[in-house]
């Protein structure tokens, strides 16, 4: 036995733990620490669970280990749907900011002010705040009481505005109201991070769009392969575990260099409590992690099309397509017609299950899911 059993798994999954356990993006956290020094937004654009989230609280621990003044908060937009919900998810935000520091002090009298509704998460217990409103304007006034309060802090506050793409699609003009505020926070700056790059792109870098600005763009890529091939093996080597450098090439290559889905290969390597770790161990990991997601998998036969079945399924057995329209690749895998093709494709990036990646020379579509891409080419 490798003797590790008292030890808890150090690959994570999700949230973030302690800075040992973050490999690499030092470039990447320089970048948007020096960028709010020097008071500039930050634009962070990378497909979902490439560890953008994990970057803003890595970049937030740092601030607080390394006393940089500045406050810090995050905000999760990705379930929000209007105004209403931005103004709660960042309410929430607020709250959870810790009341023995001087900030959370005053956040609290702050909102003694306001009344809002205040209650608890019944599973985490943290407190959640909800607001009523009689008009429109009340909402708008109540961003905008918020949103002052913050700016007028005597420390500078760098906020990060997650899944900040989700603004795109609320009923209310969200981004012409964000816009007429945020010119005049000089003292907040913030960190607008999304998984949609065209959507984020456009967003920020068209002139039509009311929230058009000056700010920096930071597109997050993978972690260098020799980077987490180096990561993985010192964690494992900390548990008295030893892995082949055949193992380690086979995982960052089977995963993609996908932050979530090579850390959750790892986690359930961790989780078989190996002396040693070889290919063969690795193979039995992949096998579990499909077979464990195989009636998730399932589900998504029911919720679409023919013809966006075997898309999927197409895409999955090429690994990575680049000609996605081309006669040769469509009869390969029996798919009629360029262009229901095109509209098939739109609809699976609409979906986030085809993830379309632009270099300087062309698109590559993958499967969005690394390991739904695996048990599509397995199974079919």
């Amino acid at each position: 036995m490798s003797g590790k059993k008292d030890k808890y798994n150090p690959f994570l999954v999700k949230g973030f733990d302690k800075d040992i356990l973050f490999c690499d993006r030092e470039k990447e956290t320089e970048q948007l620490l020096n960028n709010a020094l020097n008071g500039k937004d930050t634009i962070l654009v990378s497909p979902r669970k490439y560890g953008k989230t994990g970057l803003i609280f890595h970049l937030f621990d740092y601030i607080e280990r390394t006393n940089k003044d500045f406050e810090t908060i995050y905000v999760d937009l990705l379930y929000t749907r209007s105004l209403a919900d931005f103004i709660k998810a960042l309410g929430d935000a607020l709250v959870k900011l810790p009341e023995h520091t001087s900030f959370g002090q005053r956040i609290a009298q702050f909102f003694k002010q306001l009344r809002p509704i205040l209650s608890f998460d019944s599973l985490t217990g943290d407190p959640q705040v909800s607001f009523t409103y009689q008009t429109e304007a009340d909402k708008e006034n109540t961003l905008a009481g918020i949103l002052e309060f913050i700016n007028n802090q005597p420390k500078p506050v760098l906020i990060a505005l997650d899944e900040f793409q989700q603004v795109a699609e609320y009923p209310e003009r969200m981004e012409a109201m964000l816009r007429g505020h945020i010119q005049n926070l000089h003292n907040l700056h913030f960190i607008f991070s999304g998984s949609r790059q065209a959507l984020m792109t456009e967003m920020f870098m068209s002139p039509k769009r009311p929230i058009f600005s000056q700010t920096s763009l930071m597109t997050l890529d993978k972690i260098p392969a020799d980077k987490y091939s180096a990561f993985i093996k010192r964690l494992f080597i900390e548990s008295n575990i030893s892995i082949t450098d055949e193992a380690l090439t086979y995982i960052l290559e089977w995963t993609r260099r996908h932050t979530f889905y090579t850390q959750s290969l790892c986690n359930k390597l961790y989780s078989f409590n190996p002396e040693t770790i070889d290919i063969e161990v690795v193979k039995k990991a992949c096998v579990d992690v499909l077979e464990q997601s195989e009636s998730a998998f399932m589900q998504y036969r029911e919720l679409l099309t023919s013809i966006q079945w075997k898309m999927l399924i197409a895409i999955a057995k090429e690994g990575e397509v680049t000609q996605i329209n081309s006669g040769g690749f469509l009869q390969k895998y029996g798919i009629s017609g360029t262009t229901s093709s095109r509209r098939t494709i739109k609809t699976l990036i609409e979906k986030e299950l085809v993830l379309a990646l632009p270099n300087k020379k062309q698109t590559v579509y993958q499967v969005y899911d690394v390991f739904f891409s695996h048990w599509l080419a397995r199974e079919f």
